[in-house]
């Protein structure tokens, strides 16, 4: 069980969460601690740039899309490290606002 999987259920079953993810690597596009609002996603409207709730090889993460590849998407951090591929059904929510 990993730091997002409560919000991940809830994106499953169609709500918005709001929750203040700690961290790093997102710096210059969410900073640790700020309010994050992230809600359910078609995959197929994702597009490079968008910031998804995702799981990457058992680790859970609000990264980056890096790449949309047909069906892949390619995850990573705004600080160029590069999670790895995942397919749609990794994918749970796309990032709405920030807050203070």
């Amino acid at each position: 069980m990993g730091w997002a999987t409560g919000y991940i259920d809830k994106l499953k079953q169609g709500e918005t969460v709001q929750f203040r993810p700690r961290g790093n690597s997102m710096t210059g596009k969410i900073e640790s601690g700020q309010l994050c609002t992230v809600a359910p996603v078609d995959p197929g409207t994702l597009r490079p740039g968008d910031i998804v709730l995702c799981k990457v090889n058992g680790s859970q993460y609000l990264h980056l899309v890096k790449a949309v590849q047909g069906v892949r998407f390619q995850i990573g951090n705004n600080r160029g490290k590069i999670n790895g591929w995942i397919t749609a059904t990794s994918i749970y929510g796309r990032l709405q606002s920030i807050g203070p």
